[in-house]
């Protein structure tokens, strides 16, 4: 039925106005709809700011004020409270995980996890606000309770699972941070490498199948900490297989990348777009977090560019933002801003460019 099609907008091209507007529609009033995600408010302004900083278009946001209510999420011990008392002292995800003192004072008991310190950092980062002004050492030095015997990191000091998703927030906060005291960096690359599943991608926990999310944070990690340098000579089609391995196998002496580099590959499916698994339908989403890791082995010619940005772009909504599948009508601001974060890793001229390891615009001076 004709009346059910996906409107069509100059789908060859990037419908940059209307993703402006979803962004800012989303950072001043979230839909009824994202109620139940209310516990990662933080996280969700961290993908509208990201989103507008992506489209050059932060100076329509007031950022004093960005500011100021994401440092009102930061959970700081009380006088009588010490850092070495098994909590974490990160930043909370919305008012729902955040409590006053016993004391009635104005202060956050700690109830903050990893993945919104990341978040609430990165959106600091992005806006330009000065770290200086950061109460960091609380920050890194408690995280040091999360950081289980195995390598791996809980997301909060009362327990919960354990993978690489929060490796990849403990090396991401350490980076923005600049101070790597809160993790054992050696213990942390020792659980990534056992991820690697036989088929060179990663699954989140050892043992587990290959994922793209795991996987980029298995990489990403990788880099910040150092056990990967970037590769700045990017393959590209016309090298032999044996110029390949050249360049790739001095990267790293802990994991297989040529295998790594040859499973990202086959998650290109022939409508162009990325899968984040074997045998699952492509999503937006893994345009980045599997391009993403080809990008960081300096491999990312090796993919078909053309066929992956008509994928993307087929995948932007009439009303702004992106859609997880093609063929559908509503956006969300979770592939909204993977949609764009991919589009920028193909150097889509609209957008800024991208520091893939922190997945920050690079406007924040990365």
């Amino acid at each position: 039925m004709a009346g059910r099609e996906k409107p069509t907008a100059a789908m060859g091209e990037l419908a940059a106005e209307r993703h402006i507007a979803f962004s800012q529609m989303m950072l001043d009033e979230l839909p009824a709809k994202y109620a139940s995600q209310e516990i990662n408010r933080v996280t969700l302004a961290y993908f509208a700011v990201s989103s507008l900083a992506l489209l050059r278009s932060l100076h329509l946001v007031d950022k004093d004020e960005i500011a100021r209510w994401v440092l009102s999420f930061q959970a700081k011990p009380n006088d009588s409270e010490k850092l070495d008392d098994g909590k974490f002292y990160g930043f909370c995800g919305s008012r729902t995980s955040q409590f006053s003192s016993d004391s009635n004072e104005d202060e956050c008991k700690s109830v903050s996890h990893l993945a919104s310190t990341y978040s609430a950092l990165a959106i600091l980062k992005i806006i330009g606000y000065d770290f200086g002004n950061v109460d960091s050492r609380p920050i890194s030095d408690s995280m040091r309770n999360l950081q289980m015997p195995d390598g791996s990191f809980m997301p909060i000091h009362f327990g919960a699972e354990t993978d690489l998703r929060f490796v990849y927030c403990a090396a991401a906060i350490s980076s923005m941070l600049n101070d790597w005291s809160g993790i054992d960096c050696e213990k942390a690359r020792d659980y990534i490498i056992k991820c690697q599943s036989y088929d060179g991608g990663f699954g989140l926990v050892p043992g587990s199948e290959s994922h793209g999310g795991g996987t980029f944070c298995a990489v990403a990690s990788l880099c910040l900490m150092g056990f990967i340098q970037s590769n700045n000579n990017s393959i590209s089609n016309n090298n032999s297989n044996d110029d390949k391995k050249s360049m790739l196998l001095p990267m790293s002496n802990f994991i297989d990348i040529p295998l790594l580099v040859e499973w990202c590959l086959q998650r290109q499916g022939a409508d162009g777009g990325f899968q984040g698994r074997t045998n699952k339908t492509s999503d937006t989403c893994y345009a980045f977090w599997v391009g993403g890791v080809l990008k960081m082995l300096g491999a990312y010619e090796l993919l078909n560019k053309i066929s992956l940005r008509e994928f993307l772009l087929s995948c932007q909504s009439p009303y702004g933002g992106f859609t997880k599948f093609q063929r559908e009508l509503i956006p969300d601001l979770y592939h909204s801003y993977y949609g764009l974060a991919a589009l920028s890793l193909l150097e889509e001229k609209r957008l800024d460019t991208l520091c893939v390891e922190l997945g920050l615009a690079a406007i924040c001076g990365i």
